[in-house]
Parts: C-alpha cells; sequence; structure tokens
C-alpha cells in the first residue's frame, strides 16, 4: 500500500510542476509511504510521476516505483497503490509465455508492481479482468503519450483527478493534487450538500469543483484527443425472486466459505507481519476465525482493539470483553488501546486533514488510535469491512422493507396521520420518528433520502447558499436506483449502500485511518468473488426470519459462540452522544458557539438549538453536532475564504 501521484500534459507544454513542487506534495501524504519516495520525469514528455512506498512484497530497493517497461509498443512507466493478490498466478501465466521459444517476460522483483506492468504489456486495458486485489493504477505508454487510470472494483484504494487545459493531475489524495492546480479550485457546494445529507459526499464530485474520484470500478485512457471513462465491473444481482447462483442455502453457505477461505488465503501473501482488527463483533470475529482455520498453530495471530475510559459516560460502549473472548478461543496475542474523551477532542484537527474529504464518522478516530496501537506490532491487518454490506447487516434494511409494506396499504389521510403523531410524541433524532415521517414516500425517493438529520431542519439550519445549490448527487443515487429497477427490495438498498455508504464513507475511513498509520489494512470480505457471489444470492438466504446476515452467521456457527453470532453489532463503538452532554460539552460550546464562523452554511440561531436540546439531553444531536464540527474544521483547512 503507498501513495501515487503523478501530472501529464498531451502536448509538449511545460507541466509548470517542479521536482521540488512534486516533492512538497508528497510530503503531505508522506505517511502512505514512509520506505521509499521517488520521482521520475519523462526525458522529452511532460509528465512526471511520483511514489511512496510502505513496502510489503519484496521490500529491497529494487521494488520501488515508478516503475518502467520497454515494449514493442512502447516504454511503459507506472506508479500503483494497493496489492494485487493473485500477483503470483497471474505470474506464472506470463513466464509461460514464448517469443521465438524465449521467454516473453522475465522479472527481477518479487512484486506484484512488476506483474501489472507485464499483464498491461500482454492484454492493455483488460489486464483488469486478471486482478483480485485493491488497486489505483497509473500507467503512461511513450509510444502512444496516453495515460491509463485504474481503480479497483469496490473502491477500496482512492484516486482523485483534476483535468487541466493539456492534460490531466491524478492522485490518492485531494490535497496533494489542489495546490498543483493553476488555478485553486472552488468550494464545490452541491457536495456540501450532499455531505449534509448522508455525512459524505457522493459520486464521482468532491468538495473542490474541479477535483474528481475515479469511481469504483471505473477506468480511464486519456490523451491528446480527450478522455474516456468506463465502467469495467459491475454487480449482477437477481430480479425479484431469483436466485443466480442455482444453490440451496447449505450450499451457499459451503461456496460461500470456501470463497472467504480462499480470500484470506490470497490476503496473507506479504513479506511482513499480518494482524487483525478485533471487535469482538460478528465480522471481525469470523476473520480470525478464518484466519485460524488457514494457520492453526503454526504463528500465533496478533489482535487488536479499543475500548473507552470515559467513567459513566461509556457503559455500554465496550466491546472488549467480547474481543477479549475471541482472543482467548484461538490463543490471539491481543492488544487493546484505552482511549479517552481527551485524545477524541485533540485529534479531530488531525482527522480531518487526514481524512482528506469532510466524512462525519466518529468510529473512524477509535480506528486511527487502534491503528497506532498495530503499527507498533505489524505492518498489514485484516478486518470486517463490507460484510453487512454484500450479507445484509443493518436493521435499516427491515424498517424500509415494512414501511414499503405499510405505504401500499396505508391511505395518504392515514400517512400523515403517523407522521403527526410521530412528530409531536417523537423527539427530533429519534430514529422510529425519522421512519415515520417517510411512510409515505415511494420507496426509491425515500431510501436514497435518508438523511442524518429530521426534514424539518433542513429548511432551518442550512441557509440558501447550500438549500438553493443543485442537487447533483441525487442524480447519482437516483441512477443507482434506476439501474436496480426490477429487483428485489433487499439487493436494491445493498446495491446503493455499496456504492455509497460504503465506498465514500466506511472505505475512505479504512484508508485515511490506517495510512495516517503507515499501515495496510485490507478487507477479506471484499475479494469481489465474495461480492459476487453474495450478490447472486435471493434475500432470504441473507436475512432469514428476521435474522441478519444468516449466511455469513451460518458459515461460522461451528467455530463461533452464539454470544458472537447474535449479539448486536457496534464495531469500534464511539459514546458521542453521552461525551458531547459530558466531558466535550465544553468544546462544542467552544467550537460550535462561541465565535463560529459558519454563517455562510448555517443559520447559527438553529445552531445554538440543536446545542441545547443536546445539552439538556431534550434530544440526540450528536450525529449532527459532530456533522459542523468537521465541515467547520474541514472548511478551515481548505478554503478559509467561506468563513465569515
Amino acid at each position: 500500500m503507498c501513495g501515487i501521484i503523478g501530472a501529464v500534459n498531451f502536448n509538449d507544454e511545460d507541466l509548470g510542476i517542479s521536482q521540488s513542487a512534486l516533492s512538497k506534495q508528497m510530503s503531505i501524504m508522506g505517511y502512505r509511504g514512509p520506505d521509499a519516495q521517488e520521482q521520475w520525469h519523462h526525458p522529452s514528455h511532460p509528465v512526471r510521476f511520483g511514489h511512496l512506498r510502505l513496502s510489503i512484497l519484496d521490500t529491497r530497493p529494487e521494488g520501488n516505483q515508478p516503475m518502467h517497461l520497454e515494449t514493442e509498443a512502447g516504454t511503459l512507466s507506472m506508479v500503483f497503490n494497493g496489492e494485487v493478490y493473485n500477483y503470483l498466478e497471474i505470474r506464472k501465466e506470463l513466464e509461460a509465455l514464448t517469443v521465438n521459444s524465449q521467454p516473453k517476460y522475465t522479472f527481477k522483483t518479487t512484486t506484484d508492481s512488476e506483474v501489472i506492468l507485464a499483464a498491461y504489456a500482454e492484454w492493455g486495458n483488460n489486464c483488469v479482468d486478471k486482478f483480485n486485489g485493491m488497486f489505483a493504477i497509473a500507467i503512461y505508454n511513450d509510444k502512444t503519450r496516453s495515460l491509463f487510470l485504474l481503480r479497483d472494483r469496490m473502491g477500496v484504494k482512492p484516486l482523485y483527478y483534476a483535468l487541466t487545459d493539456n492534460g490531466i493531475i491524478f492522485g490518492s489524495e485531494v490535497k496533494a493534487i489542489r495546490p498543483l492546480l493553476k488555478t485553486l479550485p472552488s468550494l464545490q457546494l452541491p457536495q456540501i450538500k450532499s455531505y449534509m445529507q448522508y455525512g459524505y459526499g457522493i459520486g464521482e464530485d468532491t468538495c473542490d469543483d474541479s477535483i474528481k474520484r475515479l469511481l469504483p470500478g471505473h477506468a480511464m485512457t486519456i490523451n491528446s484527443c480527450g478522455n474516456v471513462i468506463y465502467r469495467y465491473w459491475e454487480n449482477k444481482r437477481p430480479s425479484k425472486g431469483g436466485n443466480l447462483s442455482r444453490l440451496g442455502y447449505d450450499e451457499a453457505v459451503a461456496k460461500a466459505r470456501d470463497i472467504f477461505d480462499d480470500s484470506l488465503r490470497l490476503r496473507l501473501r506479504a513479506d511482513v507481519d499480518i494482524g487483525v482488527f478485533l471487535s469482538g463483533g460478528l465480522d471481525s470475529s469470523a476473520v480470525v476465525a478464518g484466519l485460524h482455520k488457514l494457520i492453526g498453530d503454526k504463528r500465533q495471530i496478533k489482535t487488536f482493539s479499543v475500548k473507552y475510559d470515559i467513567g459513566e459516560y461509556g457503559k455500554g460502549y465496550d466491546e472488549s470483553v467480547y474481543a477479549q473472548q475471541v482472543s482467548r478461543m484461538f490463543n490471539t496475542d491481543h492488544h487493546t488501546y484505552t482511549m479517552t474523551a481527551e485524545d477524541f477532542e485533540s485529534y479531530i484537527p488531525e482527522y480531518v486533514r487526514t481524512m482528506d474529504e469532510p466524512v462525519t464518522e466518529a468510529a473512524a478516530i477509535s480506528l486511527h488510535f487502534v491503528s497506532e496501537l498495530a503499527k507498533k506490532h505489524v505492518t498489514v491487518v485484516l478486518s470486517g469491512e463490507g460484510a453487512d454490506e454484500i450479507f445484509g447487516g443493518y436493521d435499516l434494511y427491515l424498517y424500509m422493507e415494512m414501511l414499503e409494506k405499510i405505504r401500499r396499504i396505508v391511505t395518504p389521510a392515514g400517512a400523515s396521520m403517523i407522521k403527526g403523531l410521530a412528530q409531536r410524541l417523537l423527539p427530533a433524532g429519534n430514529k422510529v420518528r425519522k421512519y415515520a415521517e417517510l411512510v409515505s414516500v415511494p420507496f426509491e425517493e425515500r431510501y436514497r433520502g435518508i438523511s442524518v438529520y429530521d426534514e424539518s431542519y433542513h429548511q432551518r439550519l442550512l441557509t440558501s447558499n447550500i438549500v438553493d445549490a443543485s442537487d447533483t448527487h441525487q442524480l447519482f443515487a437516483k441512477s443507482i436506483m434506476d439501474e436496480t429497477q426490477g429487483q428485489d427490495l433487499l439487493s436494491r438498498m445493498l446495491e446503493f449502500d455499496t456504492r455509497t455508504w460504503l465506498v465514500d464513507d466506511l472505505l475512505i475511513k479504512a484508508d485515511r485511518m490506517s495510512m495516517g498509520s503507515s499501515l495496510e489494512l485490507r478487507v477479506p470480505f471484499l475479494d469481489y468473488r465474495m461480492v459476487e457471489f453474495a450478490g447472486s444470492l435471493p434475500p432470504n438466504y441473507k436475512i432469514r426470519r428476521g435474522d441478519f446476515k444468516s449466511i455469513l452467521k451460518d458459515m461460522f456457527k461451528d467455530e463461533l459462540p452464539p454470544e458472537i453470532l447474535r449479539r448486536k453489532k457496534l464495531g469500534f463503538p464511539t459514546p458521542l452522544c453521552l461525551m458531547f452532554q459530558g466531558p466535550l460539552k465544553e468544546y462544542i460550546q467552544r467550537r460550535l458557539l462561541d465565535g463560529n464562523k459558519l454563517g455562510f452554511f448555517f443559520n447559527q440561531s438553529e445552531i445554538e438549538i440543536l446545542c441545547q436540546e443536546h445539552f439538556s439531553k431534550k434530544a440526540d444531536h450528536h450525529r449532527i453536532l459532530f456533522q459542523l464540527i468537521i465541515l467547520a474544521e474541514w472548511v478551515e483547512q481548505n478554503h478559509p475564504s467561506y468563513l465569515k
């Protein structure tokens, strides 16, 4: 896992980016590659690449990038972030190829990087069909003067770009690209609107108007004639009542376990030590159980967890007892970081800087501290992200199906009555109230319209600058709903969450917080074979008689105890609601009430009401308060001209 950055002009105009300028931007994300930081500039073309290396495979200097390969079709130059786990199998296939009875490809290292270059030389853009991994890849061909950009299927690794007058600038992080642009980008207000709705931005836009994301499962080819972005992978799901796998339930459980075990096997490939993030929930415990099955007692698994020490405010948020239980079962070398409210508060500015984009994810701060702990012992960790989104792990899915049934039988007057009763009897921020307000809304609009705040706050809290901004993020959300027409409700929700919440929140959190500690995080549940197989299954294999992630539970029913299989999910939880009423109350007052400069975005009087209601325990506004804090810090760091 590494960091990449590069700039290309497709005419002969100078880039205007010096070696020192690129070095400065590389240093901004230096945590991504502490082991080597190297640059390359094409001798006659305006092309400059930079690479920051966290050494995982073949840690010798020969494995450093940028990496080059001479071919008849031109010299290929590459920077690459991530891992292609099945590189050994691809390498074997390439080594079998001959020209005039001589090997067509020979390799000087044991890295996956060298295999990727040879695969591209052999199969061109279609090389991605061979890759199983997490990756962001940039390859320049100096004969065709073209650039190929590629991002992994699930979006585990980030890749951003900005089109310029004569070319492109790309990189692993927005903040590394921004200063290299001739004109600094303005704030993208529609993405701020998306952030206020979901707690993160969705789609290809970022909060900087000239910088975009290459979406998961997409590739770009660009040269002097223009650029083409295309989707090379999508997850096929069955239509209503369908079962693309054609397997019975028990057969599906067995096959899912086989795929998962092989996913783990591939993700154990490294020349450095590997550990596991263990929260004590089903997903991370399954990773430990699966890993123990593969390696047995050959070596002791290292596991890492976090808990809070905030007295009475932390009751009900300590998962460490479950993590310790799983650790004892599999005899892991277990380490726990004990967090305080002071840890949380002090890290917020650095959290915003490292996350790069505004994302409201309190658990990410816990993830930072457990990553710092893990880095003292290992260089790679396995984690359980993705299981909920492919197997159906959220109670929201049942609520949505229940609401759809109610909507079909209730009259408009009845829906209005339900909504009115909920607003009168339940406090703002209450989950049941939020769903009751949506009872008359059609499924597509309801699901993509779910917000972190009550609808009633929308007009009151946000200024016209945000309210009147275009709803471009909703066009992306609608496109997902349109694509999934004809599928069952659960499949549609899983697809939506996989392409929004998973990639734009959970995987950003996982990448930034682990890389911020120079730690590689691997996600075995998001092996594309597992994602495709889960997607092919009918909904009642995932949620059976109200039981979430049924197939995953049955995959591990002989290895994990019932209290782990059945317990309510938390996942490195953060007692934010209680901390904002207790040890962090003064921080909230100082950040949001005393000298707040967010008048461009929000009505200050409404912020005061939110704080008062939360402090008095009249309502739970911790999510939106944290959202405001993160946006305030992000704007201050990146677009201070919008503060007033």
